[in-house]
Parts: structure tokens; sequence; C-alpha cells
């Protein structure tokens, strides 16, 4: 039952985000870039465990884990407007996340 009420919460703030969206950048960009996920995912966590250091280990990589996220949302914007295809240029900033991640878990361990 508690999975059915994650999945639906999770799904709705989703679709949200994204009607947000199409209506107008600015509340959709708030709602995506309000860390939801990380919310969401810390209060679960809390709900079924009650372990605070639990949390604040969860939290402390989740800090971590900013800066390689951020790559594609400077990729993405800079390649559209140079003429690139959303296709493409959303793989590439995919692809160069990736490569930022794997660069974080190499100076990590």
């Amino acid at each position: 039952m508690l999975a059915v009420l994650k999945i639906t919460l999770s799904s709705i703030l989703i679709w949200a985000a994204s009607e947000a969206g199409k209506r107008g950048g600015i509340m959709g960009a708030l709602m995506v870039s309000l860390p939801l996920t990380s919310i969401l995912t810390l209060s679960w966590v809390w709900f079924e465990t009650k372990d605070t250091e639990k949390l604040a280990s969860m939290s402390t990589e989740i800090l971590w884990f900013l800066a390689p996220s951020t790559v594609l949302f400077f990729v993405l914007p800079l390649l559209l407007r140079r003429g690139l295809g959303f296709p493409f240029a959303m793989l590439a900033g995919i692809f160069l996340t990736m490569i930022s991640y794997a660069f974080l878990f190499k100076i990590r361990s």
C-alpha cells in the first residue's frame, strides 16, 4: 500500500512539473529545480526507518552529486541555441553528465 502511495505522489509531482513547463518556463523550471526527488526520498526513508544518521549521510551524498548533475543544464541549452536538435543535444548532455559522474566517483574513491 505504501509503495502505491509513493508511486502515485511521485508521479503526480512529475506530471505537475511537466504541465507547468508547457504553460510557462518559469513555473515548470522552478518545480523541477526544487529538490523534490530528494525531499520525497529523504521523507520516505525517514518514515520507514527513523534513522537520522542514514538521512544525514544521504543528504551529504546528495550534495556531492549536485555538481555533476548541473552539467546537463549547462550543455543542453548551449547546444540547442547553437542549432542542434533536441535528441542530439539531450544525448550529448546525458553523455557529458555521465562522464562528470564517473570523474566524481574517481576522485572520491
